[in-house]
């Protein structure tokens, strides 16, 4: 096991009703700017139970966060905070609202002259907002971790500070039963796939990881499909599962003390800003492909996905890992995803692109090994054909 430092600060509210703890968690003398999305809120109950909760707060609201939040939408909650003198953000909705609530965090003390800095040229966040997140659609993690991805020009882009991970986060699964189907779907499928980045790498003797791993993906191929299905989509349960392994799949635990590969995410990123496909949609596309190619650099784990994680056990080596790939894509056609570039009429014209944007961006080193090159990048999407 490799070495590491661990320490996830993020209170968790976990249950049906929770969110009336945000009376407490939210301090009474804060001036609190309430950032959410397109107003799903207001339809499912959500933002009434945050209005009551708040009801003897000062706070103000600033709505209208795209999936895959963007710099130029974010940068306009700048101008209500420095005129109302926010110094608190709260946010209310999936992973895209706390993503953007964090740069919103980090951009509202940023001394530099440009905050977009903070992506392109990786500038330290030294200060931040705090933040508070009540959960609406599991899937990024979000919530208690200190990551972000905003969007500008096509350009989607990553930053990452313990300054910008919530303090506290609410989670009531009961507020996912408002969920579309292809919501669901591309929650599940974006848990699996932090998961998988964060194991299928290469063995350190990381027992307590690879097991904890095991276990998120064993949960998710479970419970996943049973949110689609009508006779249990309104299963509690069932959506509670989904939900803490979300959290759990990226909340830096099982991560600790191990190699990382996030090759699949740098790649669908550039699906997302060229293309505008949904995030996970782009992972369930890229990371079958990743396992063939890289099938010779990950097959001590391969196989021990494939008995471990689908209890395949007969059969050499390669059939077992043929199979344990066949079944993840049959899980994500399953969580109705697509897995091919053609699912979303992307073909072999596209590939072009995609490798420009890579270079561009500086992704030219990537995998668990930084061993993946743009040629290998290219082989990947050609595989995904």
């Amino acid at each position: 096991m490799l070495n590491f430092t661990f320490q996830n600060p993020t209170h968790i509210h976990f249950g049906e009703g929770q969110i009336s703890v945000l009376a407490k968690e939210v301090p009474l003398n804060a001036r609190v700017l309430l950032v959410y999305g397109g107003g799903s809120i207001k339809k499912n109950g959500v933002y009434q139970q945050v209005i009551a909760a708040l009801n003897e707060h000062t706070f103000f609201e600033f709505s209208g966060i795209e999936p895959n939040p963007t710099y130029d939408t974010l940068m306009k909650a700048q101008d209500i905070i420095k005129r109302e003198n926010i110094d608190y953000i709260l946010a209310v909705g999936g992973g895209s609202v706390v993503d953007g609530a964090k740069f919103i965090a980090a951009a509202a003390l940023y001394e530099g002259d440009d905050a977009w800095d903070i992506l392109a040229k990786q500038q330290a966040v030294t200060k931040a907002l705090p933040i508070g997140a009540v959960l609406t659609l599991p899937a990024t993690g979000s919530e208690s971790n200190g990551n972000s991805v905003v969007t500008r020009d096509g350009n989607k882009l990553p930053f990452s500070s313990p300054l910008v991970r919530p303090l506290f986060a609410v989670l009531d699964p009961s507020v996912t039963l408002s969920l579309s189907d292809r919501q669901i779907s591309n929650g599940v499928v974006d848990a699996f796939i932090h998961t998988i980045e964060q194991y299928l790498t290469y063995s350190v003797n990381g027992k307590v990881q690879d097991r904890f791993s095991e276990g998120l993906l064993q949960t998710l191929i479970e419970e996943g499909p049973k949110a689609l299905l009508p006779a249990t989509k309104e299963n509690l349960e069932v959506r509670a599962n989904i939900m803490w392994s979300a959290t759990m799949a990226l909340n830096g635990l099982i991560g600790a003390g191990v190699p990382q590969d996030w090759s699949t995410h740098m790649i669908g990123h550039e699906l997302t800003g060229a293309f505008g496909i949904d995030h996970a949609r782009t992972l369930s596309i890229v990371l079958p492909a990743v396992m063939k190619v890289r099938k010779e650099q990950k097959r001590e784990k391969l196989l021990q996905y494939a008995s471990r994680v689908w209890q395949i056990t007969e059969g050499d080596e390669d059939t077992r890992i043929e199979q344990a790939i066949r079944l993840t894509e049959e899980f994500f056609q399953q969580m109705q995803v697509p897995t091919r570039l053609s699912d979303v009429n992307l073909g072999s014209k596209d590939i072009d692109l995609l490798i420009e944007r890579l270079e561009q961006h500086g992704m030219t080193a990537l995998g668990e090994k930084s061993d993946i090159t743009l040629a290998i990048s290219r082989e990947i999407l050609t595989k995904a054909l």
